[in-house]
C-alpha cells in the first residue's frame, strides 16, 4: 500500500481495521454531503464466488507489475499455476482436469492477492468514470462494492448510479468476474423530515433488477438508516449481546461452574466486542447519547446481575463496583479516544487520510469531501469520528510509523546485518561478583583497542525528571560525556535517547570497527530490533538508521549490547 500497489478505495486483506474505516469513511462523505445540501446515494453490489473465479495467469502478471522480487512471483507461479482437481460425491469420482482458476477462500494469502488482483481494476474504472464525466466514488472490502453519488437531485444520482453500474459490470466481465444481481441494493441518505419516497432504481436493461429502497441498508453487518441515527443498529446489537448473557447462564450448570472472576473476563472478551460493534458510527463529540447509554447500561446490568448471580433488586452501583466494570459511558470514551489514534498509523494513502486534514496529512490525493476543501461554516457542521480523529491529531506527536523503510521486511536491520549484532545477558539467579568480572575483562580488553568505542550509559527518573548520562571512551580514553534532563518521558525513552547519542558519536569516528555498549536496562536495547508498532519507535528508527550506515561502511563493523546489574 505504500507504493500505491493498492487503490485508496480497497480496504481489504489490510491490517487496519478495515471494516472500522469502511464505516469512518462512509458516514463522513454522507455527513459532509450534507453541509452541501447534497443527498448521498448508495448502490451496494457483491461480486459472485471471488475467490473460486481469480484467474492464475492473470494473476501472475499483476505480481510482476507490481514489481515484487522475482522469487516471490516465481512461487507464486509455481503455486498457482498447472493446478489440477476432481470431484469426488459417494463411489463416483471425476476425471482429473486442469484448474487455472481459484485462489483458497480460508488461505492467509487470500485476501492481500485478491486485493492486488482488483487494484487495475478500480484504476482502470476511476479513468473510465473520468471519460464519461460520471461523479461517483468507489468503496470496495473483498467483495462487497459500494458506488457513491452525491448530487441535490435524486433523479440524477439515480442517473449516475445506472451508468457507473453498467461501466461496471462490463468492465468485470472483462476480469472473468460476475455481479450477483440479485443481491443488488440502493439506498438514500436523506435527513428531511416527513414522507420520503426516492423513484425506483431500474437496472433492468443492463441485466440487473428493479430497485426499491427499504427503511434500513445492512452493509459489513452495519445497519444504517437514511438519518444516520443508528437506533436500529444499536437495538440489533445490544439484543444480540443479552441474548448472548442469557445462554450463558447454562454455563453455570455445568458440573464444575464458572467462578465470577472467569464470567467478568467472558463478559469482556465476548459479550463487549458484540454490543459496541461500530460504536464509531454513532460515538462522537456532541452526539445525543441517551437512546444508546440507555440501550447499553441495561445490558451491562443484566450482564452484572449474571456475573455475581444477585438478586434483581441489588443496589446496582454497588454491584457493578464488586465486579469491577466501570460505567458504560467511561468504556465507550476510553475505547473511542485509542480509536481516533489509530487514524496516525495509517498510510499515507489510506482513503481516511485523503479526507483529513491533519497535520501529519502526507496524502498527494485527496477524495471530493476532503476536511479542507469545506469552508468554516460546513466544517463546524460536520459531525463524526473522522472529524474527531482529525481533531486528536494536532495535540498528538507521532511516535510510530508502521511502514518505515526500517521496519519492513526485506529493509530491516535484523534481515541483512542479523550477525553484526548481539547481546550479552546476565544470569538471574547468579552471584553478582561473577559477572562483574566478566565485564571488567571485557572493559580490559576493549581499552587495548584503538577500533573500539565503549559506551557506559544510564537513566533514571526523580521528582518526574529524567537524567540521562552516557560516557564514551576509545582507546581508554574519553571521547566524550553526555548528560541530558528531560520531564515526561519514562525511562525507557531516556535510555533509548542515551544510547542513540552514545551510538551517534561513536559511529561518526571513521577508525570504530566495534562499539560496546554497557547498559543495566538490556529491555530498553531489545526495542531497537523490535520492528512491531511500539511507543519507542521514533527513537528505534533513528538508532536503526545509525546502524544501517555504520554497517554498511564496512561488513565487519559490529556492535555488542552488554548488561551490568544494577
Amino acid at each position: 500500500m505504500a507504493n500505491n500497489f493498492i487503490h485508496p478505495s480497497q480496504l481489504e486483506g489490510l491490517k487496519f481495521k478495515s471494516t472500522t474505516n469502511v464505516e469512518v469513511a462512509l458516514t463522513h462523505i454522507i455527513c459532509s454531503g450534507w453541509v452541501k445540501n447534497l443527498s448521498t446515494s448508495i448502490l451496494a453490489f457483491n461480486i459472485a464466488q471471488l475467490f473460486p473465479s481469480l484467474n492464475h495467469c492473470f494473476l501472475t502478471c499483476i505480481l510482476q507489475k507490481a514489481g515484487l522480487d522475482s522469487c516471490v512471483v516465481k512461487f507464486f507461479a509455481n503455486y498457482l499455476t498447472d493446478r489440477k482437481t476432481n470431484y469426488m460425491w459417494n463411489n463416483f469420482s471425476s476425471p482429473i482436469f486442469k484448474v487455472n482458476v481459484r485462489v483458497g477462500q480460508g488461505s492467509a494469502l487470500s485476501p492481500i492477492l485478491s486485493a492486488l488482483y482488483f487494484f487495475p481494476f478500480f484504476y482502470i474504472l476511476e479513468n473510465h468514470l473520468k471519460i464519461f464525466n460520471i461523479p461517483v466514488s468507489i468503496i470496495s472490502f473483498v467483495n462487497d462494492e459500494v458506488l457513491i453519488s452525491q448530487d441535490k437531485s435524486l433523479i440524477c444520482s439515480n442517473s449516475y448510479l445506472f451508468c457507473s453500474y453498467n461501466v461496471m459490470t462490463k468492465l468485470l466481465d472483462k476480469f472473468g468476474l460476475i455481479v450477483e444481481h440479485s443481491k443488488t441494493k440502493v439506498f438514500h441518505f436523506n435527513k428531511s423530515h416527513g414522507l420520503f419516497s426516492p423513484p425506483l432504481l431500474n437496472l433492468s436493461s443492463i441485466g440487473g433488477p428493479v430497485l426499491v429502497l427499504k427503511n434500513t441498508w445492512k452493509y459489513l453487518e452495519l445497519i444504517f438508516n437514511r438519518k444516520l441515527s443508528f437506533h436500529q443498529h444499536i437495538n440489533y446489537y445490544s439484543n444480540r449481546a443479552i441474548s448472548t448473557v442469557k445462554y450463558m447462564r447454562t454455563l453455570g450448570n455445568s458440573s464444575c461452574g464458572i467462578i465470577p472472576t472467569q464470567k467478568c473476563l467472558l463478559y469482556r472478551c465476548y459479550i463487549l466486542p458484540i454490543a459496541l460493534y461500530g460504536f464509531q458510527l454513532w460515538l462522537y463529540n456532541h452526539a445525543p447519547l441517551s437512546y444508546s447509554l440507555k440501550i447499553l447500561t441495561k445490558m451491562q446490568i443484566r450482564a452484572t446481575i449474571w456475573i455475581l448471580c444477585a438478586f434483581k433488586t441489588s443496589p446496582l452501583e454497588g454491584i457493578k463496583a464488586i465486579v469491577g466494570l466501570i460505567p458504560i459511558k467511561l468504556h465507550l470514551q476510553k475505547l473511542a479516544e485509542r480509536s481516533q489514534l489509530h487514524t496516525l498509523a495509517l498510510p499515507p494513502n489510506h482513503i481516511i487520510c485523503s479526507l483529513m486534514n491533519s497535520p501529519f496529512n502526507l496524502s498527494k490525493c485527496h477524495h471530493s469531501v476532503f476536511l479542507k476543501s469545506l469552508t468554516s461554516c460546513q466544517r463546524s457542521n460536520v459531525k463524526g469520528h473522522l472529524v474527531d480523529s482529525n481533531n486528536k491529531a494536532y495535540g498528538i506527536f507521532p511516535s510510530f510509523s508502521p511502514l518505515h523503510l526500517e521496519l519492513s521486511p526485506g529493509s530491516r536491520i535484523i534481515d541483512n546485518f542479523s550477525d553484526h549484532f548481539s547481546f550479552n545477558l546476565s544470569i538471574r539467579n547468579k552471584n553478582k561478583k561473577t559477572r562483574c568480572q566478566q565485564l571488567d575483562n571485557m572493559v580490559l580488553k576493549v581499552s587495548l583497542s584503538n577500533s573500539t568505542a565503549i559506551i557506559v550509559s544510564n537513566a533514571s527518573i526523580k521528582n518526574n525528571i529524567a537524567t540521562s548520562i552516557s560516557h564514551v571512551h576509545i582507546a581508554n580514553q574519553p571521547l566524550i560525556k553526555m548528560l541530558h534532563h528531560a520531564v515526561l518521558v519514562t525511562t525507557t525513552e531516556a535510555e533509548l535517547f542515551v544510547i542513540r547519542c552514545g551510538i551517534n558519536q561513536a559511529s561518526s569516528k571513521n577508525n570504530v570497527s566495534k562499539i560496546v555498549i554497557v547498559t543495566d536496562f538490556i529491555h530498553a536495547a531489545k526495542k531497537i530490533f523490535d520492528s512491531t508498532s511500539h511507543p519507542y519507535q521514533g527513537q528505534a528508527v533513528a538508532i536503526l538508521n545509525n546502524l544501517h550506515q555504520f554497517f554498511t561502511r564496512n561488513q565487519s563493523n559490529s556492535i555488542e549490547f552488554w548488561e551490568c546489574p544494577s
